[in-house]
């Protein structure tokens, strides 16, 4: 075998691995971005120690081992991804400003197909879903670094105790101990459980068609009825966030009136149900990108509904247009159309 088909064989057999890999880094590090950078440099030192493998360990172990070593790097300098209720309390409406933090802060949303794996179990699926939720991403990031590796290795990926110390070249005792203390972090900040979404029921479409109409048409009364009376609304890169319906309605009618005859268009992000959320234009006619809005259903109403603002960021991510026209129809942008300003 030439070394050209020798090279891309083992290419071809480490990529088989980077979706899962980049679901695994995005648990750790809180961000798709630097999951996929993470993942990317996992890759590429695989690709030239692999005359090291001796095979000892299987090639997934192996990346993992690396994957885990990567992310423990890049956690080294103590930064923990957070959302906004993390930071600070939940603000009355009459006292609300927008503060905004560096994007480094912020705990970052993530498609479902850059992390998810095709798996034929449902029930292994569900538990896919549940582990890239928003919340307990979000609740992994109150762990210290190599007990978080612990938790998603064993409750997660379902690793035994031994694999779990052989990649971290420790002893099953101090996993299991790790494991132990994981879990006791965990339960003091768990997160408010959500409906399983894969797929949809009708119940939960129905919600969605409803939350839809109830947005583009900006009727406060038909969104407050789809809401917990605790809801939470929050606006990364800013570090406000709202409780309640009386909050959330009043911020609607306030400073969010910007968001008044926008258009909504289906997305998933972190197993849950999203939007694509675009306002009327500024400088034409359409509709330009405001926010990707992920949702958090339970009990057949909304928990939660988190707007992240950098669109810039968020849409190309996701494949999602750059513009609507009139009617709410995707348009191609072409780079002439787009002022250095803009």
């Amino acid at each position: 075998m030439s070394d050209l088909a020798t090279t891309q064989d083992l290419e071809s057999r480490l990529e088989q691995y980077r979706t899962e890999l980049t679901g695994y880094c995005y648990r750790m590090l809180g961000s798709a971005f630097e999951a996929e950078d993470a993942v990317q440099d996992t890759l590429v030192r695989a690709w030239k120690s692999f005359e090291k493998f001796e095979g000892r360990s299987s090639l997934r172990s192996w990346l993992y081992r690396i994957a885990t070593n990567v992310c423990l790097d890049m956690l080294s300098a103590g930064n923990r991804r957070a959302r906004p209720m993390d930071l600070t309390a939940a603000t009355p409406v009459a006292q609300a400003q927008l503060t905004a933090r560096p994007e480094i802060t912020w705990l970052e949303p993530v498609p479902d197909g850059r992390v998810l794996p095709s798996v034929a179990d449902p029930a292994d699926r569900t538990v896919e879903r549940e582990t890239i939720r928003l919340a307990f991403v979000a609740a992994l990031q109150h762990l210290p670094p190599k007990q978080r590796a612990v938790l998603i290795l064993r409750e997660v990926l379902a690793w035994k105790a031994a694999e779990v110390a052989e990649l971290l070249g420790t002893s099953v005792a101090s996993v299991n101990s790790a494991l132990q203390r994981a879990r006791a972090t965990l339960a003091e900040s768990a997160p408010a459980e959500s409906d399983p979404a894969d797929p949809l029921d009708e119940e939960q479409q129905k919600l969605l068609e409803r939350y839809v109409a109830a947005f583009e048409g900006y009727d406060m009364k038909a969104l407050t009825a789809l809401l917990h009376e605790d809801a939470t609304m929050s606006m990364p890169p800013y570090d406000l966030w709202l409780r309640g319906h009386e909050d959330i309605v009043g911020w609607m009618l306030g400073v969010g009136e910007v968001c008044r005859g926008s258009k909504l268009l289906p997305a998933v992000a972190n197993g849950s149900p999203a939007f694509a959320h675009y306002h009327p234009s500024q400088i034409g006619e359409g509709y330009e990108p405001w926010a990707l809005i992920v949702l958090e259903i339970s009990g057949g109403r909304v928990g939660a509904m988190d707007f992240f603002l950098d669109t810039e960021r968020w849409f190309p991510l996701f494949d999602l247009p750059g513009r609507l026209d009139r009617e709410g129809h995707a348009v191609e942008v072409s780079p002439k159309e787009v002022s250095p300003e803009e």
